[in-house]
């Protein structure tokens, strides 16, 4: 935390639980069903639910998705594997729909 500023943090829109910090998002550029979405390195306070197979606009991945461990409200998607090489980059991170969370500490 720089000048002992506090991190921005983005919660769950629907109750308010802390769920990632702005320092974490990997790219803004991702797209969900619902609209825009960005790509975390890190989620806290999520709930993976079971893995399945997905064909996704870049091909075949499997991912499991997210709810918020308070209210239950699916938020996005981890991706746990890639299987085109150009994809990998995005194992273990979190895709969390942009309308589905709120700024706090900004």
């Amino acid at each position: 935390m720089a000048d002992g500023a506090w991190p921005r943090l983005y919660n769950c829109y629907k109750c308010q639980n802390h769920i990632c910090c702005h320092d974490d998002i990997v790219s803004k550029f991702f797209q969900a069903e619902s609209g825009r979405a960005f790509l975390f390195s890190h989620a806290i306070n999520v709930v993976q639910g079971p893995k399945e197979d997905r064909r996704l606009i870049t091909g075949l991945h499997t991912v499991a998705d997210v709810h918020c461990s308070d209210c239950g409200e699916v938020l996005g998607w981890k991706y746990v594997k890639a299987y085109e090489q150009s994809q990998k980059y995005k194992e273990g991170k979190f895709v969390i729909a942009k309308f589905k969370i709120v700024k706090a500490n900004w």
